[in-house]
C-alpha cells in the first residue's frame, strides 16, 4: 500500500470522530443537555426537557387585571379560590357562616420556611402564592393568551399554595433561576410544581431557568410531575382586561 492510499484511509477513519466531537460541542454549548439517564418517565426532571426555551419578553402591558378579578370562583363551588386553597392547605380549619369562609387555621409547616404559621383572617401571615408568578407567566407567553386562559391560570389550584407571607414576598415574580424556597427540603416539590404548571399552560422558560430546574430535580430524579387542577379556560361569565 503506497503512502497516498494509507493517508486517505486514515482520513476516512478520522471523520466519524470529528463529527462526534462537533455534536458533543454543540450539546455542551447549549448548557442544559438532555435530562440524562436518571430522568425517569413521568418525573418532573424528564418533563423539564419538554418545556420551550426562549428569552424573557418585555413586561410591557402587564397588569393584575389581565388575569381577571382576584380569586374568582372558576370551579363554581360557591367559594372564592383563596378560601378553597386555605381549606386544602391548612389544618384545624374554622369557618364562619357555613363551610366556605375560612377564619382560622394553621399552616403546619409552611412549605417555604419550614415553620408553623397561624392563620387569622384579617391579620394573617399567610399568603396564597402563585408557584409561577403572574408577571413571570406574562413575560413568557401569557401576553399572547385569550383572557379566559389567563383567568384559569390565576385560579388553578395546581398553581396555588398557602405559604408564610415573609418568604413569599421576597420571591416577587422570580423564577427558579432567581428564587427558591429557603426551606431546602421543599425545593424538589416546589420546582416540580412549577414545571407542571408551565407544561400544562405552555409557559416557556429561559435557559438559565431550565438549568436551575434541572439542578434541583437532579437531586430527586423520582419526584413525580404533579397533575390535575382546573381546566385551562375559565367559564365564559368571567372577564379580564
Amino acid at each position: 500500500m503506497n503512502r497516498r492510499t494509507t493517508g486517505a484511509l486514515l482520513a476516512l477513519v478520522a471523520i466519524p470522530a470529528l463529527l462526534t466531537g462537533c455534536e458533543l460541542g454543540t450539546e455542551e454549548k447549549d448548557g442544559g443537555g438532555a435530562a440524562g439517564p436518571d430522568a425517569r418517565a413521568g418525573s418532573a426532571l424528564a418533563a423539564v426537557d419538554t418545556l420551550t426555551v426562549k428569552g424573557r419578553a418585555p413586561k410591557t402591558g402587564y397588569d393584575r387585571g389581565r388575569f381577571g378579578s382576584a380569586w374568582a370562583d372558576t370551579d363554581s363551588n360557591g367559594c372564592p379560590t383563596r378560601d378553597d386553597i386555605l381549606k386544602r392547605d391548612l389544618t384545624d380549619v374554622r369557618h364562619q357562616g357555613g363551610d366556605c369562609k375560612v377564619v382560622s387555621g394553621t399552616l403546619a409547616p409552611d412549605p417555604y420556611g419550614g415553620r408553623d404559621v397561624t392563620f387569622r383572617r384579617g391579620r394573617s401571615q399567610v399568603d396564597i402564592d402563585h408557584l409561577v408568578a403572574l408577571s413571570d407567566a406574562w413575560q413568557k407567553g401569557a401576553f399572547q393568551w385569550e383572557p379566559s386562559k389567563r383567568i384559569a391560570f390565576a385560579n388553578d389550584p395546581l398553581n396555588l399554595l398557602a405559604v408564610d407571607a415573609g418568604p413569599n414576598r421576597s420571591k416577587g415574580d422570580g423564577d427558579a433561576a432567581t428564587w427558591l424556597p429557603p426551606y431546602k427540603a421543599y425545593r424538589c416539590t416546589y420546582v416540580a410544581g412549577q414545571v407542571a404548571v408551565k407544561k400544562k399552560y405552555g409557559v416557556w422558560v429561559t435557559g438559565a431557568e431550565r438549568d436551575a430546574m434541572k439542578k434541583v430535580l437532579a437531586k430527586c430524579p423520582d419526584e413525580k410531575l404533579p397533575a390535575g387542577g382546573s381546566p385551562t379556560t375559565a367559564p365564559g361569565r368571567f372577564h379580564a382586561r
